[in-house]
């Protein structure tokens, strides 16, 4: 089965609920695409974010960003963080070409949406 390119778009990646990733997700598969998950606050994007997401891409045919919401920074970080909200962090991640959906999620794991998804491979970055 030949897997499908990864769909063009002219702005963003959309920013999506965890069921409406899910049924993405389940339509990518049955078309023969892989999947991978990367996750993080992304505070105040940088290199090393860009640089974390675009090799998490290149490890499946299509890369799901899970972002923590601002409670969780706030919890994870400290006070006065986050310094961007999850929305504003979320449309800085789906901008990135390398990003095909995005998702926040509020707990403080990753884990409901490993299982929800349930990726091909889960990409996590070195710090």
């Amino acid at each position: 089965m030949s897997v499908p390119p990864r769909p063009a778009r002219s702005g963003p990646a959309p920013v999506m609920t965890l069921g409406e990733v899910a049924a993405r997700v389940r339509a990518e598969r049955a078309a023969g695409a892989t999947v991978a998950l990367a996750n993080g606050c992304f505070d105040i994007l940088h290199v090393g974010h860009v640089r974390y997401l675009q090799a998490s891409a290149e490890e499946a045919d299509r890369l799901v960003v899970a972002v923590n919401d601002d409670e969780m920074v706030r919890q994870l970080k400290g006070e006065g963080r986050p310094v961007l909200s999850a929305s504003d962090r979320a449309e800085l991640v789906a901008a990135l070409a390398c990003v095909d959906y995005v998702v926040i999620f509020p707990e403080p794991t990753v884990t409901q949406v490993l299982n929800t998804l349930r990726p091909d491979v889960h990409c996590k970055g070195t710090d």
